[in-house]
């Protein structure tokens, strides 16, 4: 196995079959990050039924995991690039898995958040340090731009699986089982990965700065809180103050960085044209997809009446395009032009989600499943090619970092897509009318109203869970035509950002 610890020429590391071994640990820690991320989506009607978190509650339930993760990558693949990736990844799986157990037994909503918010600390510590070994892993550039593919995939995949495996369990368990189905993997990762995974890490990489690991986080949060503040509730004196906050620390961390000799994240990077608007096309990407797929498995089950593994199922096609985008992005990029096939794929996204402005309470499946699976595939070739393009950008020794940036733009773009485009469907969802008798909870969720308004007459029910539903899916159309504008926008913009980015022969 390789190791930037000691020399070996490229040859030799060619010739080691042992790298796709080591690939395949690899991909778990990613089936483990996205399978957790998908669940919450078709767990989150149940949770509201039983933990009854007000509206803001559940948007922190679903975006403080990307908060806090989106706050720490950069400090994570820092750490990775100086104790050992393979280190901070066993570490991070371990933590990982524990978290989940807390996770699933949470009693309310206070509790659900904080163990949310634990999971983003393991959770940042994971997807860098997968990169980063691929990076060091792979020195072909075709073999590393199939890893990276095969990488996508299985995030894609683990779309796929969490959906269907936890609308399975849904179906037969309570909703913390979702959560435990991660510890399987987490012990198959960490037993399998001691013997596998060779340990690399930047033989030169200066002091872990506590200082820079603070003001990222606190920049990060501070920001990320303050866009949400202000798209749920308006413009206000704490989303003021936060936003200044976090501006305040993210300019600390960056004067910070260009006077160290061994900075947390080398700000030179974002020199290579390539590289920075790679990391931009990601970050606006999740943006325009995220908020509405997080409320996608509510429309099928609440909307729709789906029960969970069916509606996990019909989520299947987005996953099966992502997946076979992802193995063949790097070819195709290779063929035609790395600008081609990124813009290319991000105006596929946009013009599907454009299509799904078109949804209402009884639209076939056709339409639905049809768009899913031209924003996979759509999806799948713009992030494994950007992907690519963030890792042969940068020296192996700070492929940790780099990796980092990448994740970041991903997480804060989850983060702000659901933090903005969700506030837009609840902020719709809340001005509903419904007849008199409807309960003042009804107007906080779609969770909330089914569950509010069990004890009422039958007929006022309906009208109060009709009225709901059309305000909900008035929400989510306007969200998908949000998102829409700033796919085809990031479109435009990464046909010229990338003039000329070739991916290595």
């Amino acid at each position: 196995m390789t190791s930037t610890l000691r020399p070996a020429s490229v040859a030799e590391v060619e010739q080691r079959p042992g790298r796709w071994l080591a690939l395949s640990v690899l991909v778990l820690a990613v089936l483990l990050v996205a399978v957790d991320a998908t669940v919450l989506g078709l767990a989150t009607p149940y949770i509201s039924e039983d933990l009854q978190p007000s509206g803001t509650q559940l948007l922190w339930i679903g975006d403080v995991y990307s908060f806090v993760i989106a706050g720490l990558l950069v400090s994570m693949g820092s750490l990775g690039d100086r104790i050992g990736r393979k280190k901070l990844l066993l570490i991070g799986s371990t933590a990982f898995g524990a978290v989940s157990v807390l996770n699933a037994y949470a009693t309310t909503p206070e509790l659900m958040i904080l163990a949310r918010a634990l999971l983003g600390v393991a959770g940042a510590t994971l997807m860098p340090a997968t990169l980063a070994l691929i990076r060091n892993l792979f020195h072909d550039p075709r073999e590393r731009s199939f890893a990276i593919g095969v990488w996508g995939a299985t995030a894609s995949a683990g779309t796929a699986v969490g959906p269907v495996v936890g609308g399975f369990l849904l179906g037969h368990f309570w909703w913390g089982s979702v959560f435990l189905i991660n510890l399987p993997v987490m012990i198959v990762l960490v037993l399998v990965g001691i013997r596998l995974l060779p340990e690399s890490r930047n033989p030169d990489p200066g002091p872990w700065d506590l200082s820079s690991v603070v003001l990222s986080l606190v920049g990060m949060i501070g920001i990320v809180y303050a866009v949400k503040e202000a798209a749920s509730h308006g413009p206000s004196l704490d989303a003021l103050a936060a936003g200044a906050l976090g501006a305040a620390a993210l300019f600390g961390f960056v004067r910070r960085q260009l006077v160290m000799p061994k900075p947390l994240l080398d700000m030179r990077l974002f020199r290579n044209r390539g590289f920075s608007a790679a990391v931009l096309a990601d970050l606006l990407t999740v943006l325009g997809m995220s908020g509405l797929i997080f409320f996608l498995s509510q429309y099928l089950q609440l909307v729709q009446g789906r029960p969970p593994f069916e509606a996990g199922l019909a989520e299947v096609p987005a996953a099966v395009g992502a997946v076979a985008a992802g193995l063949a992005a790097g070819r195709a990029a290779r063929r035609y032009s790395v600008r081609a096939v990124v813009s290319g794929g991000l105006a596929a996204v946009g013009l599907a989600l454009a299509a799904l402005t078109l949804l209402s309470e009884s639209t076939g499946y056709p339409l639905l499943g049809t768009a899913l699976l031209v924003v996979g595939v759509g999806a799948g070739f713009s992030f494994t090619v950007t992907a690519d393009v963030i890792l042969s950008s940068v020296p192996k020794d700070q492929a940790g970092a780099a990796a980092a940036v990448s994740e970041t733009a991903y997480e804060l773009g989850a983060a702000l897509g659901i933090a903005l485009l969700g506030s837009i469907v609840t902020g719709v969802y809340r001005d509903f009318h419904g007849p008199a008798g409807t309960p003042p909870q009804a107007h906080e969720s779609l969770g909330g109203a089914v569950e509010s308004t069990a004890g009422l007459p039958a007929h006022t029910a309906d009208a109060v869970l009709s009225s709901a539903r059309a305000a909900f899916v008035d929400g989510l159309a306007l969200a998908a035509g949000a998102g829409a504008a700033v796919l085809l926008a990031t479109a435009v913009a990464a046909w010229f950002l990338l003039r000329g980015q070739k991916l290595e022969a």
